[in-house]
């Protein structure tokens, strides 16, 4: 789900996006991106006004980009032929004005990922970047040239050890990992507080969100928390970062963690 403007934008199960009124609270619009499976993570590029999603359950897999002015015009959507494993989280880095996609897994290699590159100017895949060893799922821009990568290696299906990555943008290579924490969906940056938080539902020693220091890259801590702590978001406003977590065979609270300084 993305807000921006007087917008809302949400993903639908049936490769819709719906677009709602923040002050009638209304749906004004619903895309229909031409799958049959949910339209998943989204991310906004301001300066083009573009939404990119993550049709991620289709088959193959494909991306979409849609214009935000009024129309809400199908600018383009590419298959995704290599991503054997679905497509996960994208953001917009507005240093350079690309999105990146993280690509869990390519080529049904179970070792291998990636992080898909796209020009929101030419409409265009201009390249996947292998990402080994981390089946790349949250993406988020952090400090300088870095992101951090919610690697779901780890998982029990991953067949992975547990890892974390930071990956410079401009080098295009991960340049710090950590053991500590695996297992995760997405991750975001706290430029209040300096860090990246990951949602590790299956992180060693129990579910977690990890806590990664965005000046050193180096592991800080897991913040225990319920079952399925898969989505993570941060306010930079206050500091804050937030955790959802709905209730699992009767277990959790069913409610948003607050994680703060």
């Amino acid at each position: 789900m993305l807000a921006f403007g007087d917008e809302i934008w949400a993903g639908d199960g049936d490769s819709t996006v719906k677009v709602a009124d923040v002050k009638t609270m209304k749906i004004t619009d619903t895309i229909h991106t031409g799958g049959k499976k949910r339209a998943d993570e989204m991310a906004y590029c301001p300066k083009d006004q573009i939404v990119v999603v993550a049709n991620d359950a289709e088959e193959p897999p494909f991306i979409t980009l849609i214009s935000t002015k009024p129309g809400h015009r199908i600018l383009a959507k590419f298959n995704v032929e290599r991503a054997t494993g679905g497509i996960e989280q994208p953001y917009y880095n507005a240093t350079n004005g690309k999105f990146y996609v993280a690509i869990p897994e390519l080529d049904k290699d179970h070792n291998k990922g990636g992080i898909a590159i796209i020009d929101p100017v030419t409409l265009k895949l201009e390249r996947i970047v292998d990402v080994a060893n981390c089946k790349p799922q949250g993406l988020d821009g952090g400090a300088g040239t870095n992101a951090i990568i919610g690697c779901n290696a780890g998982s029990k299906g991953s067949k992975l050890p547990p890892l974390m990555a930071v990956w410079d943008f401009k080098t295009e290579k991960v340049v710090a990992t950590t053991d500590k924490v695996g297992a995760a969906d997405m991750a975001t940056y706290s430029s209040k507080l300096g860090v990246y938080a990951v949602g590790a539902r299956e992180a060693p020693g129990g579910p977690a969100v990890g806590i990664i220091d965005a000046k050193t890259n180096q592991w800080v801590a897991n913040f225990p928390a319920p079952p399925n702590p898969h989505s993570v978001a941060a306010n930079n406003n206050n500091g804050h970062i937030y955790v959802p977590s709905g209730k699992i065979d009767g277990v959790g609270c069913g409610c948003i963690l607050i994680l703060g300084q």
